[in-house]
């Protein structure tokens, strides 16, 4: 895995190389690039596929107390560093907070907007405190941790997915790492107000199974914006869309990349 360092922040990603427009993907809370597997395996022989860790993920550490609009100048000056004056944005849940983010921030780099299981507003009070509960569990002993890790994996995966593997990613995640991250998750602000002044075409995707948000965010989203491309809500898909449902996730996709990247291979 690559990475490359901006200010005192190090960030590590993955670059296809391929020769066609660039897709820039960002992961939910608790992932990591590799959530993006099924879609690299469907794009990235006509696509420059780019995944990233976010801050307090993976391989990038946080330093500090950050938000979703410094994980927005993140993406943007990965971008930067590959020499990518434009991409497609993708970002399923914390990712989509990201994406909408970058959209804001620079418009004229954000080609489209493909947003999965995700939301605009700020975090729930009630579901807040569900998930403070849920913080002070994992960081708590390791009695404590392993039943707030089968919670996760139940709002994140729904049922009927192994979510064994990312449960042991989970278990490596540094304490400290887990609860910056998690302190950004839960005290984003909202973006709803602002959604008109995004002109980018965006496709919005939700699982009507969604156990973190309701499929109304996402229609929120799509009512929202400037350009909507539509809404396509996925019959019991699960939170985390692009990994537990690939199939309709990148047969919309593959459309909607298609109408928004002209230089594409057909």
């Amino acid at each position: 895995m690559a990475q490359f360092t901006t200010g005192d922040q190090t960030i590590r990603f993955e670059d296809s190389g391929t020769t066609g427009p660039a897709i820039l993907f960002s992961h939910s809370f608790g992932m990591n690039g590799a959530m993006f597997k099924p879609q690299l395996e469907a794009f990235a022989d006509t696509y420059r596929c780019v995944t990233w860790d976010e801050r307090g993920h993976g391989g990038t550490v946080a330093h500090g107390p950050f938000s979703f609009w410094d994980g927005a100048e993140d993406g943007l000056k990965l971008l930067d560093h590959l020499g990518i004056q434009q991409a497609i944005f993708v970002g399923t849940s914390q990712g989509g907070f990201i994406a909408l983010r970058a959209a804001l921030l620079a418009p004229h780099r954000v080609q489209a907007l493909a947003i999965l299981g995700s939301s605009a507003a700020e975090e729930d009070p009630a579901k807040k405190n569900q998930y403070q509960q849920l913080h002070d569990a994992f960081v708590g002993s390791a009695g404590q941790q392993d039943p707030a890790l089968d919670i996760m994996a139940t709002l994140c995966f729904g049922a009927g997915f192994d979510a064994e593997p990312w449960k042991s990613e989970w278990r490596r995640w540094p304490k400290e790492q887990f609860t910056l991250a998690f302190q950004t998750l839960v005290e984003r602000d909202s973006v709803l107000a602002r959604l008109r002044e995004i002109k980018a075409p965006t496709l919005v995707l939700h699982g009507s199974a969604d156990a973190s948000f309701d499929p109304s965010h996402g229609k929120a989203i799509a009512a929202g914006v400037e350009n909507s491309a539509g809404f396509v809500l996925v019959d019991n898909g699960a939170h985390f869309l692009n990994l537990t449902d690939p199939a309709p996730v990148n047969q919309a996709l593959t459309r909607f990349f298609a109408d928004h990247s002209p230089m594409a291979k057909r």
